[in-house]
């Protein structure tokens, strides 16, 4: 039979961790005492911050175009892939001696760098809170207030020079683009107005008066070709759909004719049929029961037999008339599908004799237009080409406006990067001197210690205890589990030598937990410095 745990009441619980209090007590005062030593260990890290805004170009837009349409957050992005390279922050290191305990370690360079881009955060801000301009936040995080406010205002300046040196060079990376692509459009122009200056002087008496006319009729001609193929495709694709319709009629009318013949000459569906196959079931029953009384001999038999042999007959005659009935009914029906195939097979020979009218016009199109293109190649082509090199000067002349036009506006935008009249960061807010840590939170995180302390001691005083509650140690117990009264209990009997005894053995008890847990403690605070588990505090 199996009894229910019984459960404990709040007091009971007290009671227990009032018992169990030295067990509780001294893990967490070495658990806390170690935290609290390797927390106090820890160095401090300061946080210096400093505010740059995007200012405005000082002319406006309308007047000189922007080169770069990149919103805040990309620019950012694109700055600090320079600022925050190797190259960049690895004289940073030296020249203030980052980072020394990890470089007595052996901790390479790439990590130390990696760890200084961790330390360095960037903060884009709302633009409403700077008057709607654009703002981003600096922050850098280090051992040493001094330090770390000169490295916070040397990633600023590096910033502010990025930007200027990424405004300036887009511009006249832009520019000298432009200065190179007019260039060569103005000498490709050039070329041109000089090959038709030369081509005019070397043609002025032969350039013939016709060529214009012939050009205008070999459009006419090339016109009527392309409307000459479109209506041969237009009839051929008529001519497809006709046949196509052809072939579905016949096969159709083959069906319909089969159905027809089928439904109306079908001798099973005539009342004569039914008569006789009535009379058939008859004769039959008759001439059936005749024979269980009579021989096959017996006159009687043979009349009947006789009658049934003509109601058969009659039953015959009538499928081979109605087999007769439905060829004649097939043959009427084929013979007006013919008259409509027929009708569609006229359709399709006008469409083929019309195709291949079409076809013979094109064909002297075609040989037209080969005597033309003969004719117009044959003669210098003098007005033809002239006209081909002016469509071909305008086109480059075009091109090369706007090409002067983007010029003016990257030689106009360029000169307003360099003279700082255009967008560029501006330092609001200097690089501030941290006047106290920002990390570690060292009541915070011995706080968190002596919390895992007393978790610790719980765990252990729990471990103690369980085997206790499983067994029967009080009045309760023994009710609860017997399912007994208890009449009377005896206490604990102890001799004056065990009463003596018994407070030495708890303070030798007592004295045993204090030195373990003094002896735990630097032993705890070398493990946990191994483990490096508070270093991520420390950034």
């Amino acid at each position: 039979m199996s009894v229910d745990f019984r459960q404990r009441t709040p007091a009971e619980y007290a009671q227990i961790m009032w018992r169990r209090k030295w067990l509780i007590i001294l893990p967490a005062i070495a658990v806390a005492c170690a935290v609290a030593w390797i927390v106090w260990s820890l160095p401090n890290v300061y946080e210096s911050t400093t505010l740059l805004i995007v200012r405005p170009p000082t002319i406006p837009n309308a007047m000189v175009p922007s080169i770069s349409d990149e919103d805040l957050s990309m620019r950012i992005n694109n700055i600090n892939q320079q600022v925050q390279s190797r190259s960049s922050l690895e004289p940073l290191i030296v020249k203030y001696n980052l980072y020394q305990e990890e470089r007595q370690k052996g901790a390479t360079m790439d990590e130390l760098v990696g760890r200084m881009q961790n330390n360095i955060r960037i903060d884009i801000e709302n633009g409403e809170e700077h008057n709607g301009t654009p703002a981003f936040r600096i922050a850098f995080r280090g051992r040493d207030p001094q330090t770390t406010r000169a490295i916070a205002a040397e990633l600023a300046s590096k910033y502010v020079n990025a930007q200027s040196e990424a405004s300036q060079g887009m511009a006249e990376s832009t520019q000298k683009f432009f200065e190179s692509q007019a260039e060569s459009a103005k000498k490709e122009l050039d070329e041109i107005d000089n090959k038709r200056l030369d081509y005019m002087m070397a043609n002025v008496q032969r350039l013939p008066s016709s060529t214009a006319a012939m050009v205008g009729q070999l459009t006419g001609l090339r016109e009527q070709q392309k409307t000459l193929i479109t209506e041969i495709g237009r009839m051929r694709d008529t001519r497809t759909l006709l046949a196509r319709q052809l072939n579905d009629y016949q096969e159709q009318a083959t069906r319909d004719s089969t159905v027809e013949a089928e439904n109306s000459t079908n001798p099973r569906n005539t009342q004569a049929w039914a008569m006789l196959a009535s009379q058939k079931a008859t004769v039959e029953a008759e001439l059936q029961e005749m024979l269980t009384k009579l021989k096959p001999q017996n006159p009687d038999v043979k009349t009947k037999q006789a009658q049934l042999d003509s109601i058969k007959r009659e039953m015959a005659e009538i499928e081979t008339n109605a087999g007769a009935k439905a060829e004649q009914i097939k043959s009427n029906r084929s013979s007006a599908a013919d008259l409509r195939a027929k009708s569609i097979g006229y359709e399709i020979q006008k469409l083929d004799s019309e195709v291949a009218r079409q076809e013979a016009v094109l064909a002297q199109s075609n040989g037209q237009i080969d005597q033309l293109q003969e004719r117009i190649n044959s003669v210098p082509d003098a007005e033809v080409t002239l006209e081909s090199m002016n469509r071909e000067y305008q086109t480059k002349k075009a091109l090369y406006d706007q090409l002067l036009e983007k010029k003016r506006d990257a030689d106009l935008a360029a000169t307003v990067q360099i003279n700082a009249q255009g967008e560029t960061l501006q330092l609001v807010d200097p690089a501030n001197l941290p006047s106290r840590p920002v990390a570690p939170k060292r009541l915070t995180l011995i706080g968190l210690g002596l919390c895992l302390g007393l978790a610790v001691g719980v765990g252990l005083a729990l471990l103690v205890e369980i085997p206790r509650l499983l067994t029967i140690q009080t009045v309760d117990d023994a009710t609860h589990y017997t399912g007994l009264p208890v009449l009377a209990s005896v206490p604990e009997l102890l001799t004056p030598q065990e009463a003596r005894r018994l407070p030495q053995t708890r303070v030798l008890w007592l004295a045993a937990g204090v030195v373990a847990t003094i002896i735990s403690i630097p032993l705890l605070t070398l493990a946990l410095k191994l483990s490096h588990i508070f270093d991520r505090f420390v950034t």
